[in-house]
């Protein structure tokens, strides 16, 4: 499973390195300390945690990714397999956004809760890019 350092976990969730690190600190999300002694998050913990703070839990930054793309650089939260079709669910800040796309493509793109990827926005399709 992936991991994230405080710094990439604080661009997923949309807040500042400090605000990732004090959460970290306060315990409310768990790292571990990899070969280096730097702070890791699991991508699955981050992933739960960053559904947490999009539903309004914490965050004391306004600060949200956006571009002239409607590009938004977030975590897997959710991954949802049926026969032909598959759900994807991606928190980007305050931002959840679901993408209904085919098995083969999240197959392919080897999409699993606790990834990065960056959903794009046209009209009424949300895209999956892995990261």
């Amino acid at each position: 499973m992936q991991s994230y350092t405080i710094g990439q976990a604080a661009r997923l969730l949309g807040v500042s390195p400090d605000t990732a690190r004090r959460w970290a600190d306060a315990g409310r999300v768990a790292t571990h300390r990899d070969e280096s002694g730097r702070r890791l998050i699991d991508g699955r913990a981050l992933a739960a945690f960053s559904i947490e703070v999009g539903q309004g839990a914490g965050g004391d930054e306004e600060d949200v990714y956006t571009s002239a793309r409607n590009a938004f650089p977030g975590i897997v939260t959710a991954v949802k397999l049926g026969d032909v079709a598959a759900q994807v669910e991606i928190q980007a800040g305050p931002h959840r956004l679901v993408s209904l796309l085919t098995r083969e493509a999240v197959e392919e793109l080897g999409l699993e809760v606790g990834m990065q990827a960056t959903a794009r926005v046209k009209s009424t399709n949300v895209h999956i890019d892995r990261i």
